[in-house]
């Protein structure tokens, strides 16, 4: 996988650099989000400041947070779902490509294509039926010796056994509750998802990043901060390789032959 390298910033934010371009996903970069808190420090300005591009899966606070993309370099595109295009350009922002299930983006060698997530695509949140609403996607990544499955927010859903074989997979294993609402994988069910996508190495992310204030420091949510990609790792099953990276740090992908 020359040429590939992925950081984990926090919650389900990746810094992929492929085919010779910087990619950002679902960027949260505050020490806070809505009524949120961050519990590990913000990433470092660098880790995003070269970004080319912007994956958006959906539309959640805590997916398509408006204060962290003024943080982007300006211009840098945004592929968003098809259908918030016109709600994020009232807020400025101009580069903004739509995707459906199945269009392509192309920059260069680099290629994005949306896929299907299971997940609400309101921006409120699955019991309202007002305000803006995009359905939820994920995407595979792909540049020349690579391909990325980042699958933003998802449950399962059996066109996840189409996308494999990937280098790699970016999933969710978790949240920032302490419980998990419809349309998430929990660790076991992420390791299922394995078995459908089968890739070579697995990331597991939305973890370990984001708490509710009041319950931030319980000890159920101090071990839900830190148990998910744990158990995630020993539901896997078979030859996928699983590089359990903690908030702000690089992925090791060295090593790993294909």
């Amino acid at each position: 996988m020359d040429g590939l390298a992925l950081r984990f910033l926090g919650h389900s934010t990746v810094r992929l650099e492929i085919a010779g371009r910087v990619v950002l996903t679902d960027p949260v970069l505050t020490r806070t989000v809505g009524g949120l808190i961050r519990v590990v420090p913000p990433p470092d300005p660098a880790a995003y400041a070269g970004a080319d591009l912007v994956l958006i899966s959906h539309l959640h606070g805590d997916h398509l947070h408006v204060p962290s993309l003024r943080m982007v370099r300006p211009g840098v595109p945004i592929v968003v779902p098809r259908g918030a295009g016109a709600w994020l350009r009232r807020r400025g922002f101009a580069a903004v490509v739509e995707l459906d299930v199945g269009d392509e983006f192309a920059d260069g060698d680099l290629r994005v294509t949306a896929v299907r997530a299971d997940h609400s695509g309101h921006r409120w949140g699955p019991r309202f039926t007002h305000g803006p609403q995009a359905p939820a996607t994920g995407h595979v990544v792909e540049g020349p010796g690579a391909r990325v499955y980042v699958a933003g927010d998802t449950d399962l859903h059996d066109e996840m056994g189409s996308l494999g074989p990937v280098d790699v997979a970016v999933l969710p294993v978790w949240g920032w509750g302490p419980n998990l609402g419809p349309g998430h994988l929990d660790p076991v069910r992420a390791a299922e998802a394995v078995d459908l996508v089968r890739p070579r190495i697995a990331v597991p992310v939305h973890w370990g990043t984001l708490a509710v204030p009041g319950v931030a420091r319980t000890r159920r949510m101090r071990r839900l901060l830190v148990d998910p990609p744990r158990e995630f790792a020993a539901a896997v099953r078979g030859e996928t390789h699983v590089a359990l990276t903690e908030p702000g740090e690089v992925v090791e992908l060295r090593g790993i032959s294909r």
